[in-house]
C-alpha cells in the first residue's frame, strides 16, 4: 500500500510525462500481482467501489474532527483527499494493511450499511500519505495527470511493445491484467482478446506550418473540412456495437441513438456531431450536454440529436483494410455509409483545389463557423496508428483574440490548491462587465504567482473557494484571451460562451476600460 501511496504523490509533483512514465515503469517492476495491475485499473478509471462516495468521506472527517475546522480547512486546501488524510487524528488502531490488494479487497466487499465502519477503521490504520491514496482510490478522482493512454504508453515500454498492441488488447482485458503483465515480461503468450468489437488505435495528424504546405504537390493531396466535434470509432462486430472515444473509452451509453443505427459490420472512423433544430450541425456546446454521462434521457436524445460524419474505414466486413491507400479506402467507406440511415451517418466529402492559394481560401473562408479549420492527407497514406510524419496534416484557422477583464478566480487542485489560478472574466455591456468565459491555463509560475496576489490584495467578496476581484473601469486586471469559436449561451448572463478560452497574455498595462465590448463578440458571431 506504500509503494502506491508513495507512486502517487511522486506523479502528482512531476509535470514531466516522461518522468511520470519512468516512474510508472519503476512501479510495475518493483511491485508485484495484483497491486501494480490494480495501480494501472486506478488510474485508467477502471475499478468501481459503489459503496463510498465523497459524501461518506466527508461525513466521517466531520465525526473525528470539529466540523467547523473541517469546512474551514477543506475550503483552504480545495481537495478532499488531501484534506482528510492530513486532517484525521493519528491512532493507534492497529497494523495497516501492507498491500494496495488487501485493501481493495476490504473495500470492494463493503456495503452500504458496512462502508462507513470499514472505511473509518482503515484511515485509522494508515498513516497521511496512505489515506491519501485510499481516498483518491476510493472515489476514483486521482487528479494526478495521468490519462489512460499514458498508463497505457507506460506498460507498452515496460513490455517493449507498440502501444497499438496494448490498446487492440484492451477491453478485452481486466483488473488486475495479471495476463497482460505475463506477456509483457516474456513468461506467458500474447492474451488472446475475446472482447468483440475491440478499438483500434487511431490515426493522428500534425499541425500544418505553411511554409510546408509550399513545398506540397497539391496533386498528392486530398483536404476536407475539420469538424468541431469529437473524433469517435464506431465499431460493429458479431452483433456487438460499440462507439469509443479518440482515446479508447467506451461511450456508447451516451449515444444509444448511434448504436441503435450500428446496423454493420466493421470500423467506421468519423466525427461524432450534433445536428441544429434545421438540420446543420450544431455547436459544440450542444454536443456537450451529451457527453460525460453513462446513460441518457429521451428528451436529451431528442433534443440534441447527434450523428457521425464519416472520415475512413479501418475494417470492411471482416477484412482489415488500413493497408489500402486512402481512396480505395474512401470508396469502400462511400458504400458502407450509403446503407446505413442517413440521420445518423453521412460522409465528409473531398474538397476541390488545386493550388495552395484555393486551399488557403477555403481555410479562411469555411461555409459554416463550426468548421475549425482543414484535414490534408496524402492520397497515398495508409492507416497507421499514432503520428506517424508527412501523412496527415491539420490546417486550423487562426484563434480568436480579445480582451477581457477578470471578474472571479477560483482555488485550484493538487499543486495548485494553494493559488486562485482558475479564472473567469468579463466584457463590457454598456457599463457593467458580464462574464463570457473562464480559462486556467496560459501562463507562467511565475505569472500564477504574481496573478494570485493580484487576487487576494483585491478581493471584494468571497464565496467559498471562489473570490470577486475589483474590476471597473479605472481598476483591474486585464486579460488577452485566445479561444476557437463563440457560441450562444442560456447559462450566460452575456448569452455567448467561448470554445477553447486561454489566456495568451496578461494586459498590465491596459486600463479595464479599453477591454473588449460584448458587441465584439456578438459580431464574430454573425
Amino acid at each position: 500500500m506504500r509503494a502506491f501511496a508513495e507512486l502517487l504523490e511522486d506523479l502528482v509533483l512531476t509535470q514531466s510525462r516522461n518522468r511520470k512514465i519512468e516512474l510508472l515503469l519503476r512501479h510495475f517492476r518493483e511491485c508485484r500481482d495484483p497491486d501494480r495491475g490494480l495501480a494501472v485499473a486506478a488510474i485508467t478509471g477502471d475499478l468501481d467501489l459503489p459503496s463510498v462516495k465523497p459524501a461518506l468521506i466527508r461525513e466521517l472527517a466531520s465525526e473525528v474532527s470539529d466540523p467547523e475546522l473541517f469546512r474551514l480547512s477543506y475550503d483552504f486546501v480545495g481537495d478532499l483527499a488531501e484534506t482528510v488524510s492530513l486532517i484525521w487524528p493519528i491512532s493507534q488502531a492497529g497494523d495497516a494493511p501492507q498491500s494496495l490488494g488487501e485493501v481493495m479487497d476490504l473495500l470492494s466487499r463493503a456495503s452500504r450499511s458496512t462502508a462507513p465502519a470499514i472505511l473509518r477503521d482503515l484511515l485509522d490504520r494508515l498513516d497521511a500519505s496512505q489515506r491519501y491514496a485510499v481516498i483518491k482510490l476510493a472515489t476514483g478522482g486521482l487528479r494526478i495527470g495521468v490519462s489512460a493512454r499514458l498508463a497505457k504508453q507506460a506498460l507498452a515500454e515496460f513490455g517493449q511493445v507498440d502501444i497499438g498492441e496494448i490498446e487492440e488488447l484492451w477491453h478485452g482485458l481486466t483488473p488486475p491484467y495479471t495476463a497482460l503483465f505475463a506477456w509483457l515480461e516474456g513468461r506467458a503468450p500474447k492474451p488472446v482478446s475475446l472482447a468483440l468489437a475491440p478499438f483500434r488505435p487511431v490515426m493522428l495528424s500534425h499541425a500544418a506550418d505553411e511554409r510546408d504546405l509550399e513545398t506540397f504537390d497539391p496533386a498528392e493531396f486530398m483536404a476536407e473540412w475539420k469538424w468541431d466535434g469529437i473524433r469517435i470509432q464506431a465499431v460493429g462486430e458479431g452483433g456487438t456495437r460499440r462507439l469509443y472515444s479518440r482515446t479508447g473509452d467506451d461511450i456508447s451509453r451516451a449515444f444509444p441513438d448511434i448504436v441503435e443505427a450500428m446496423n454493420f459490420e466493421g470500423t467506421i472512423d468519423g466525427e461524432l456531431l450534433v445536428r441544429d433544430a434545421g438540420g446543420s450541425v450544431a455547436p459544440f456546446s450542444a454536443l456537450q450536454q451529451r457527453l460525460n454521462r453513462k446513460t441518457v434521457s429521451a428528451k436529451l436524445v431528442r433534443e440534441y440529436p447527434a450523428f457521425i460524419r464519416a472520415y475512413d474505414l479501418l475494417r470492411d466486413g471482416n477484412e482489415d483494410v488500413r493497408a489500402l491507400p486512402l481512396p480505395q479506402r474512401k470508396e469502400r467507406l462511400d458504400a458502407l455509409v450509403a446503407t446505413l440511415p442517413q440521420a445518423r451517418f453521412d460522409l465528409s466529402g473531398p474538397l476541390s483545389f488545386a493550388t495552395l492559394d484555393e486551399l488557403r481560401a477555403l481555410r479562411e473562408n469555411p461555409p459554416e463557423p463550426v468548421i475549425e479549420g482543414l484535414m490534408i492527407k496524402r492520397l497515398d497514406s495508409a492507416y497507421v496508428a499514432g503520428r506517424p510524419r508527412g501523412l496527415w496534416f491539420k490546417w486550423k484557422r487562426d484563434p480568436q483574440v480579445v480582451d477581457a477583464v477578470l471578474m472571479y478566480a477560483q482555488r485550484g487542485h493538487g499543486k495548485r490548491s494553494g493559488f486562485y489560478s482558475d479564472y473567469t472574466f468579463g466584457v463590457w455591456r454598456g457599463d457593467e462587465l458580464v462574464p463570457v468565459g473562464k480559462a486556467y491555463f496560459g501562463f507562467t509560475d511565475e505569472e500564477l504567482k504574481r496573478i494570485d496576489k493580484f487576487v487576494r490584495d483585491n478581493t471584494v467578496e468571497r464565496f467559498g473557494p471562489v473570490r470577486s476581484v475589483r474590476a471597473d473601469a479605472d481598476f483591474g486586471l486585464v486579460l488577452e484571451i485566445a479561444f476557437e469559436g463563440l457560441n450562444r449561451s442560456t447559462r450566460h448572463k452575456s448569452g455567448i460562451a467561448m470554445r477553447f478560452p486561454r489566456i495568451s497574455r496578461l494586459r498590465w498595462d491596459k486600463p479595464p476600460a479599453e477591454a473588449d465590448r460584448l458587441e465584439t463578440l456578438e459580431a464574430m458571431l454573425s
